[in-house]
C-alpha cells in the first residue's frame, strides 16, 4: 500500500495514482481506470482485452457465395411471380354472376 501513496498517473502525472492495472502493472487515477469483470482495468488493457474476446466476425463475400445469393433472389421472384400469375388467373375465370346481387349492388 506504501507504494501506491508515492505513485503518479502514467496518463497524468501531476495527479496521484488511486489503482494499479493488473494486466501492464502501471499506476492510474481514478479517471484512467474502469472496473470490467471485477477487475480494475486501464483503457489500453481493456481495449486489447476487448478484442482478443470478440475477434472479427464479419466475413467477407465470396464470389461463390455471392452467385448463390442472386440465384436465391431470382428465384424467389420467379416464385412470387408465378404465384400471382396464377392467383389472377384464378380470379380472372371468376363468374361475373358471382359478383350480382349481394352487398355491390345498387340498390335497384
Amino acid at each position: 500500500m506504501a507504494k501506491i501513496l508515492r505513485q503518479h498517473c502514467f496518463n497524468h502525472p501531476d495527479r496521484d495514482a488511486a489503482a494499479r492495472c493488473p494486466e501492464c502493472g502501471r499506476f492510474y487515477c481514478r479517471e484512467c481506470v474502469t472496473e470490467h469483470r471485477d477487475r480494475v482495468l486501464c483503457a489500453t488493457c481493456l481495449k486489447q482485452e476487448s478484442e482478443a474476446a470478440a475477434p472479427n466476425t464479419r466475413k467477407k463475400a465470396s464470389p461463390a457465395g455471392l452467385a448463390i445469393s442472386v440465384f436465391q433472389l431470382i428465384a424467389g421472384l420467379f416464385f412470387l411471380w408465378v404465384f400471382f400469375h396464377f392467383i389472377g388467373q384464378l380470379l380472372l375465370r371468376v363468374p361475373s354472376e358471382f359478383h350480382e346481387g349481394g352487398m355491390w349492388s345498387d340498390g335497384q
